[in-house]
């Protein structure tokens, strides 16, 4: 029989509020939107202002097993990129209550997310120089040369081998660093901004291309533009490798309950890269 955990989830929210409120205190902000909870509720986030600044308040909070991967510094780190429309943070603190807490106060964007979910389910109507935008920052992220890791291949070879046995050799062919989490819901429009960069590091060639792709494949139109702005990266052989990457990844998450309508679409595009 389920065991009913709704009370816990619910304090746990309330907890992770209050460690926003906490954070707000300490950087002198004031939260003034709706709180946001983030994948699993692992995060909270609310627009805040400090001063004169409207700015992003973010609080993160993590069993001490795994706060030593690079993920952990990841939105800091990311302030190595400059001339890209992302946030860039401000301040950071951290604390120990039952686990460890790191809040961070970050520059706001203008603008709003492409789609509520990582999944694009309406046809994303964005101007011309919104996709120029796009490609420029990914190729600028691939540009950068870090020590950062994504991936590693073995995970690389696990997930491939779970999902394709042996029909895909699962050796990377190229790696390049890679923001490693471009979805629509981390995407900002109608102005260009990407969001969520805990993740960024090196990952095979052409990760970010494929991704967003595959987050694509509900709506034709969309996928059929993502091909376009990325056609020389995904008309490869590293390109087919990332996205049957891709795809594996987000299977993963189907298999967990998230996004089934992105089931047989996933499938299906596995197959036709496989035929290929």
């Amino acid at each position: 029989m389920p065991v009913d955990t709704s009370g816990a989830d619910a304090q746990f929210r309330q907890w992770m509020r209050e460690n926003l409120d906490r954070a707000a205190e300490h950087f002198g902000a004031v939260v003034v939107g709706e709180p946001l909870l983030g994948w699993r509720d692992r995060s909270v986030s609310a627009p805040a202002r400090r001063g004169d600044d409207d700015c992003w308040l973010r609080v993160v909070s993590e069993d001490k097993r795994w706060i030593g991967g690079d993920f952990w510094t990841g939105n800091l780190d990311a302030n190595v990129f400059e001339g890209i429309a992302k946030p860039r943070v401000l301040d950071v603190v951290e604390w120990e209550e039952w686990r460890q807490q790191r809040a961070e106060i970050m520059t706001r964007l203008p603008g709003r997310a492409c789609s509520p979910t990582d999944a694009l389910r309406a046809t994303a109507d964005l101007p011309d120089e919104w996709w120029v935008e796009l490609r420029r920052t990914v190729d600028t992220v691939a540009a950068t040369p870090t020590e950062r890791a994504n991936t590693t291949q073995a995970k690389v070879t696990d997930w491939l081998a779970q999902r394709f046995g042996d029909a895909v050799d699962p050796t990377v062919p190229g790696w390049e660093t890679v923001h490693g989490d471009v979805h629509w819901a981390n995407l900002f429009g109608p102005r260009f901004g990407l969001l969520d960069w805990e993740w960024w590091g090196n990952g095979p060639v052409g990760t970010d291309a494929a991704t967003l792709l595959c987050y694509s494949l509900l709506v034709p139109e969309t996928a059929q533009r993502v091909r376009e702005v990325f056609a020389d990266v995904l008309d490869t052989d590293t390109g087919r490798f990332a996205q049957l990457y891709a795809t594996a990844r987000l299977l993963r998450r189907v298999d967990r309950g998230e996004f089934p309508d992105l089931a047989e679409p996933l499938e299906r595009h596995a197959s036709g890269l496989l035929r290929s």
